[in-house]
């Protein structure tokens, strides 16, 4: 499908953000609290409330790198270099990472408000905003809460999903490819020189580094992504108040969405014409997972569906395909937290970051449902 135009609430969105106001934009556009407020009781039980402070900072934390993604490889990006090696993934990449911004910035200004609409504290990141952004052409000159220019790319999620195992029941599903030391974006104009057409394959050592910064993008995103639809499923089974469930339950399928879309378009890296792309600076290399010595259904590109696996831990009832994993010890928000750190999502953030992210984590991970709270 060839990319179209944006609807005038993605643009609106986009355009009411001014940059470290996040936490504000909940107010700017649902224009007044009251439109929460009178629906249903004000108060939330703590465990709730816990929950959706940190999907709060969660979305906050995904909005600050997509963000990122869109300036240089949105659809209205900066860097037509970059874009031309993400299209090579497919043509409508920019479309996808500019739609996808638009929603985690949709989920940040929802969660805020509904918060303050129920007399809770919104989540507000701007004193972390302190990470250098990238110097190439395209990108804001201002702090950011991530880091994409030195990442550590977790790819289990590619194998986790053709598998027939799940790390709920202690499966220990390893790495499809190792992304490590790679930038997701380009550090600067030498990474993405203006005027390059992006080849396919890449002929020269520069179209193999520009190449290799657009693949180790494709699978974070996929990465990302599935975290984000593992975290919701495993919140909602503690809320207690049926509106807060709902909301769980309905901006997690939104993430299962985008991870879906990820998870297809992170194969282009790996399939023909464009595998076998290796950076030239760190070594990283995307090879054919079609081919051996790879192949089989682990490898396979085109098999992106969630293979059935053994859920709930009864040997009596057959496979079923589901999001995986969704306990605590490894899709919790104090998991999530590990999970970024583990990336080096926040490569440089201050002690005070990791303390008030941990805090929001183990009050959400903490969270019971309430069952005879009156709903």
């Amino acid at each position: 499908m060839r990319a179209v135009n944006f609807k005038d609430r993605r643009r609106f969105l986009r355009g009411s953000l001014a940059t470290g106001a996040t936490a504000a934009l909940g107010t700017t556009l649902l224009g007044t609290n009251k439109l929460l407020a009178d629906d249903g009781p004000r108060s939330l039980t703590r465990g709730d409330a816990a929950i959706l402070r940190f999907l709060a900072a969660a979305e906050l934390i995904e909005t600050d790198l997509w963000q990122q993604y869109n300036e240089l490889g949105g659809v209205n990006g900066g860097n037509p270099s970059y874009m031309a090696a993400l299209s090579n993934l497919d043509e409508d990449m920019p479309q996808y990472i500019s739609d996808n911004t638009d929603d985690e910035m949709s989920h940040v200004a929802f969660l805020n408000a509904y918060l303050e609409s129920k007399g809770e504290e919104p989540v507000n990141f701007d004193r972390f905003r302190t990470l250098p952004s990238s110097k190439a052409t395209g990108a804001k000159q201002i702090g950011r809460l991530t880091n994409l220019m030195k990442l550590n790319v977790d790819t289990s999620w590619y194998r986790r999903y053709r598998s027939e195992e799940n790390p709920d029941d202690g499966a220990n599903i390893g790495q499809a490819l190792q992304i490590h030391g790679e930038p997701a974006i380009p550090l600067n104009d030498s990474d993405t020189p203006p005027n390059n057409p992006a080849p396919v394959p890449p002929a020269s050592n520069s179209d193999r580094r520009m190449q290799a910064i657009a693949n180790t993008a494709g699978f974070h995103f996929a990465s990302i992504e599935q975290g984000g639809s593992s975290l919701y499923s495993t919140m909602a089974l503690k809320a207690t108040n049926l509106e807060v469930l709902r909301i769980v339950v309905s901006i997690g399928g939104s993430e299962v969405n985008h991870f879906a879309v990820w998870h297809d378009k992170a194969g282009n890296a790996v399939a023909q014409p464009l595998a076998g792309v290796t950076d030239p600076e760190t070594g990283v290399h995307f090879p054919d997972f079609n081919s051996a010595p790879f192949g089989g259904p682990l490898f396979q590109t085109n098999l992106i569906f969630p293979e059935p696996c053994d859920f709930i831990g009864n040997e009596r009832l057959p496979p079923c395909s589901i999001i995986r994993p969704t306990r605590d010890a490894l899709a919790g928000a104090v998991a999530t937290i590990n999970f970024f750190t583990k990336e080096l999502l926040f490569l440089g953030q201050s002690d005070a970051f990791f303390r008030k992210v941990m805090q929001l984590a183990a009050a959400a991970d903490a969270a019971q449902r309430e069952i005879d709270r009156d709903r």
